[in-house]
């Protein structure tokens, strides 16, 4: 089992979103966690805009983590959405981002946290993972690789 294990269900994986801005991919990630956790979906959109004014969680090949803290918020909640076109999302290598995990977080930063974050870095990070989770049409095999993801390694 991995950090990620318990995070996705294939109702929380939103394939080919026609977001043309980061305001429009936020605004559909909030309606996904609207229907997760009853978190009112202008407030996911809030959190989400705090941390990112503080720099952009975008990193680098395509991809992003945008993520906030939500106090209230019990357990790690994540969404996993692919745009039917890339945006602008101030990379690091200027690239656009078509691939965004976002993670909301109780407010208290925890262990479980950084390791959440770590292993989405990490398997944002491996080129192979990367071609699948843009090629697959099927929310539950992208599920799938988002569970299973390092257990393997």
């Amino acid at each position: 089992m991995n950090a990620l294990t318990q995070l996705f269900t294939p109702d929380c994986i939103a394939l080919d979103v026609p977001a043309k801005s980061r305001a429009d991919a936020f605004a559909a990630a909030g309606e996904l966690f609207a229907k997760q956790t009853g978190i009112d979906k202008s407030s996911v959109v809030e959190f989400l805009n705090a941390r990112e004014d503080l720099g952009s969680t975008a990193l680098g090949a395509g991809v992003a983590i945008p993520h906030g803290r939500v106090k209230g918020l019990k357990q790690p909640n994540a969404a996993f959405m692919r745009l039917q076109s890339p945006i602008e999302f101030a990379a690091p290598d200027g690239e656009p981002v078509s691939i965004l995990i976002f993670l909301l977080v109780p407010e208290k930063a925890t262990q479980q946290h950084l390791e959440i974050l770590s292993s989405i870095a990490q398997l944002l990070s491996d080129a192979d993972a990367r071609q699948t989770l843009l090629s697959s049409t099927d929310p539950s095999k992208v599920c799938d690789l988002l569970q299973r993801w390092g257990t393997a390694k």
